[in-house]
């Protein structure tokens, strides 16, 4: 009895401590989405309560309490302490639930996703060719997403900086003579908007974000 008292014991030990390990890679995973923020302030500039990343912030959060989990999960199995394993177990259950349930949230309104970036879009067209402080802090970060990406305006291309154009051309500005570059205003720029490039970006984190959840959860489970 006392051998197989011992092996679950320390089963339960190495489920908890790969557990904290989980949590810490979903962490650490959520944090270099959350501080890669590519596209960010193209779609909410100066807004961050309706940013998209809202859900990175809520899997940092996750993260954390799986890490904690985890570790009253070690130290629940090595005390052998009914207490603090039931502790683990109930928040287990919790965060199974909230991933379940979220899953299915965004399974349910990834449909709407596009539709929510097209308006976004054509909502900013217009802080282009503004001059105030907030409009001057999107053009900022759109020339510098330009210049990374090689794309040129929002949704109709260069003609989305309006009079501040000649400004801001250099971003846009095409050095090659390939089908990729049009002439604008006299000025050889990217042909292509930036529109599609930064729904990819979200895609791809949104994907990567989908996929921890759901991987965590077939851990859990």
């Amino acid at each position: 009895m006392a051998g197989v008292s011992g092996c679950i014991k320390y089963s339960m030990f190495i489920f908890n401590f790969l557990f904290w390990l989980c949590g810490i890679l979903i962490l650490g995973a959520a944090i270099w989405i959350r501080v890669n923020k590519d596209g960010e302030e193209i779609l909410n500039p100066g807004n961050s309560v309706t940013s998209p990343y809202i859900s990175v912030n809520i899997l940092i959060a996750v993260g954390s309490i799986v890490m904690i989990l985890g570790f009253l999960g070690c130290c629940g199995a090595v005390r052998e302490s009914r207490c603090l394993l039931l502790l683990f177990f109930i928040g287990l259950l919790l965060i199974l639930l909230l991933q379940v349930a979220a899953g299915v949230l965004g399974a349910t309104f990834r449909s709407d996703s596009e539709r929510i970036l097209n308006e976004t879009f054509y909502e900013n067209i217009k802080l282009l060719s503004e001059t105030d402080e907030e409009a001057q802090a999107f053009q900022e970060a759109l020339a510098t997403f330009q210049e990374k990406f090689k794309c040129c305006g929002l949704v109709n291309g260069a003609a989305d900086w309006g009079k501040n154009f000649q400004q801001n051309f250099k971003s846009c500005e095409c050095t090659s003579s390939s089908d990729s570059c049009v002439v604008y205003e006299g000025k050889n720029v990217y042909k292509q908007p930036c529109i599609s490039l930064v729904k990819e970006t979200v895609a791809k984190h949104f994907l990567i974000v989908i996929g921890i959840a759901f991987g965590l959860v077939f851990i859990e489970v």
